[in-house]
């Protein structure tokens, strides 16, 4: 249908009860009107390499015929250069968008990232970045990626290292995120790309550090001293949580996302199904760990086996009562370290190197050997429990009742 589109004859036009319909105008070719259910809307469109490009100019009513018309011949004479309007605008958009922008679409895109992966992207944000979060991300430049590597760097090379690769992921999310109609990225260059070609990325020593087997028996006495009281009703689920990972070396998220479903206590098991390498990973329990886990069961709130105390979700990384124990035993430590603990003391006894890996949940994709042993839960046993039995013995710990209420009296050298 064409006809000169004026105010008098839009008004007159009647919204259909489904769809849309199209009106063009009968002096500019390419400037029409759609109109749907509840709304009038000016267009322009025209064909950029054999293909239709719709363009839309506003509202009837926000703007009058008049200025549409004007609107779509500037529309019209772009794309009659071969200029797609519409990647102007998205280009704009892409442009426009702050750092915090990026950041809220890659979550929303990655929907399988770690509840701790979140967290420490959004402490990035929050602390390395924040001055940085309402800044478009087209306006950070390589200057300024290389001063605030350095200006971190200051502080700790490696949360420096660390920032900058979450930058540096971010700006990738956003090149492919951010494309015109040609498919050709919005976002052009990573300038964190300026670190690798000045070689300026710090080299971070991977730590090494763990609890020594004479310092387990203070660590040990320490840990199991926290006890529940009238100012936190939680110490005795962040013991378990920190001896579990000692006698498992699960990863801090592994062991405190744990749920009742994947604790099998016929079978003597556990299973953790969200770990680092996607792989469900399962382990036999330990004398020790089997009693602790009874015990647990038996007071359990929620489906997690290390609940908040409110009963909502499960326990974060607990700073203050890991203060606690290094103050009172001088063993100073991280929850890494504990894995860190359980894997050299596995290597230390002598246990097959194939069941260490399995134990840690190591993939080995480049070892054709491992590929032919079928190392179940039964078969990781033996180890396990040899494994639980020396850094008990170092922690000077003899089994007199149920472990989860062992009270810290029962120590005692293994003389």
């Amino acid at each position: 249908m064409s006809q000169k589109l004026i105010k008098t004859f839009i008004d007159s036009i009647p919204h259909p009860e489904k769809g849309q319909k199209f009106y063009r105008d009968s002096e500019i070719k390419g400037f029409g009107l759609r109109v749907g259910t509840t709304s009038k809307v000016y267009i322009a469109e025209s064909k950029i390499n054999g293909k239709t490009i719709r363009v839309t100019i506003g509202k009837h009513g926000i703007f009058t015929a008049e200025q549409a018309r004007n609107q779509a011949r500037e529309v019209l004479l772009k794309m009659a250069k071969g200029i797609n309007p519409n990647d102007e605008a998205k280009e704009q958009k892409a442009r426009s968008m702050t750092l915090q922008n990026v950041f809220q679409d890659f979550l929303a895109a990655r929907k399988a990232l770690k509840h701790r992966t979140i967290y420490d992207y959004k402490r990035i944000m929050s602390t390395y970045l924040a001055d940085w979060n309402s800044k478009a991300i087209a306006g950070i430049t390589k200057d300024m990626i290389a001063k605030r590597h350095a200006e971190l760097g200051k502080t700790s090379k490696a949360q420096a290292n660390l920032t900058m690769r979450f930058l540096r992921a971010l700006f990738n999310f956003a090149a492919g995120q951010y494309e015109d109609s040609k498919g050709q990225s919005l976002i052009l260059g990573n300038p964190v790309k300026r670190l690798s070609q000045t070689r300026a990325w710090y080299r971070v020593q991977r730590r090494q550090t763990v609890i020594k087997p004479h310092e387990l028996e203070p660590w040990f006495q320490a840990a199991m001293s926290l006890k529940n009281d009238g100012l936190s009703q939680n110490r005795e689920t962040i013991r378990d949580y920190l001896l579990l990972i000692l006698l498992t070396g699960l990863r801090r998220e592994e062991a405190a996302g744990l749920t009742w479903n994947n604790i099998d206590l016929k079978s003597k098991t556990l299973k953790v199904i969200n770990t680092k390498n996607h792989l469900d990973h399962t382990l036999p329990l330990s004398d020790f760990l089997y009693d602790l886990l009874q015990e647990r069961k038996t007071h359990a709130i929620n489906e997690y086996v290390f609940p908040k105390v409110s009963g909502n979700g499960y326990i974060v990384e607990p700073r203050k009562q890991m203060a606690k124990i290094i103050e009172q035993s001088g063993v100073t430590f991280t929850i890494h370290d504990l894995r860190r603990t359980f894997m050299t003391v596995a290597e230390s006894l002598d246990i097959s190197a194939y069941a260490v890996k399995r134990l840690a949940n190591h993939k080995m994709n480049n070892d054709i050997t491992a590929g032919y042993i079928v190392a179940d839960a039964e078969r990781l046993r033996k180890p396990m429990q040899k494994i639980t039995d020396y850094i008990l013995k170092c922690a000077g710990y003899k089994p007199t009742t149920t472990t989860a209420d062992l009270p810290a009296g029962t120590l005692q050298n293994d003389a």
